[in-house]
């Protein structure tokens, strides 16, 4: 069985308002086996995508590699854009060494409650992913039930958007179309996709995935 320990602490600011919740990075960046383009910070799997859209809606033209100038440019535009960075899944155990989510057992959480509560300018949580199974969006479902805290529907269309209340301020949730290549069938059978994908041939679900967020991001 394979420990799959979360590698990176919460980037977190006093001034955070904006926080982006996943649950583990690929096991390598765990293993210190990073490829070639891959950046040794959160997010930083290049096949994962997300500073691939980050970079597409904001024209950074970031470096993809494993040097710390490439982590530099993310925490950057982190700081800049007061986003954070806390992923709900602390470890877990793996019979098979690889990223996929349904794989995980024995999942230990981050308190993204507590995390909240040390940082009270957060009012909005962007999760990777949505309520499919042992994804962050499940996840914090699951969490907040500690707390008795419930998720208030705000909206039903993708991205769905949930509140809740917390210490007397509202928390938004956002629940963006993850950034896995396993996501792309479920992006093709969305109403809106398919209408802008016939409006334009050459539209495809990583531009999808930019025109949503950027909205948020």
């Amino acid at each position: 069985m394979f420990l799959h320990q979360h590698p990176y602490q919460p980037f977190i600011q006093k001034d955070t308002t904006k926080l982006i919740v996943g649950t583990l990075p690929p096991p390598r960046f765990s293993t210190g086996e990073l490829l070639e383009k891959d950046v040794n910070f959160c997010y930083g799997s290049y096949y994962n995508s997300l500073w691939l859209f980050i970079d597409k809606i904001h024209n950074l033209g970031l470096r993809y590699d494993n040097s710390q100038e490439a982590i530099d440019e993310r925490k950057q535009f982190l700081i800049k854009h007061k986003i954070g960075v806390c992923d709900i899944v602390e470890s877990a155990e793996r019979k098979k060494i690889d990223a996929s989510d349904l794989g995980m057992q024995n999942i230990m959480l981050r308190d993204v409650i507590g995390y909240l509560k040390e940082y009270p300018n957060i009012d909005t949580l962007l999760f990777t992913g949505g309520n499919s199974k042992n994804g962050p969006e499940y996840f914090f479902r699951k969490h907040i039930k500690d707390y008795n805290i419930k998720l208030e529907l705000v909206c039903n269309e993708v991205p769905r958007i949930h509140e809740f209340s917390l210490d007397k301020r509202k928390v938004k949730t956002v629940s963006l179309t993850s950034g896995s290549g396993a996501a792309n069938i479920s992006i093709s059978r969305i109403p809106l996709y398919k209408q802008l994908k016939t409006k334009n041939p050459e539209f495809n679900t990583f531009d999808y995935r930019v025109m949503q967020y950027s909205e948020y991001i």
